[in-house]
Order: structure tokens, then C-alpha cells, then sequence
């Protein structure tokens, strides 16, 4: 379905002000938990990678007000 590899592996991404997101490695597809296996598309979660989001959330409210 999306590809030849049967694993793939959640890509946390933390935010301020909302909850932390995990996505899919192999699909895209976001969820608000990592499953052992995607909802989506069925591959078997090996791992996981942290994705700082927050931090370009902080440059931008950095630019907004000027600090």
C-alpha cells in the first residue's frame, strides 16, 4: 500500500499550546497517541523520533511581539 517496508516509526511533534502529535513515518497520517501499529496503515512501529516543533512556534511569537 505504501511502499515495501512493513515498519515504520511515529515522529513525535511537541507544540506550546496544544498536545503533542505523533505521525506516521510511512502514511503522514497524525494521531494524539503512538499505537503500536499505525490506525492507517497497518505498519508495526519500531521507534520513535523526537520533531521540536515547539521551537519554530516560539520564533514566530518572537517575531509577532517584537522581542
Amino acid at each position: 500500500m505504501f511502499g515495501s517496508k512493513k515498519t515504520a516509526y511515529w515522529i513525535q511533534k511537541t507544540h506550546i499550546f496544544r498536545a503533542d502529535e505523533y505521525e506516521c513515518s510511512a502514511c503522514g497520517r497524525r494521531f494524539d497517541k503512538p499505537y503500536v501499529q499505525c490506525p492507517y496503515c497497518g505498519r508495526k512501529m519500531t521507534k520513535s523520533k523526537y520533531d521540536p516543533t515547539w521551537v519554530d512556534e516560539i520564533e514566530t511569537m518572537d517575531a509577532l511581539f517584537g522581542d
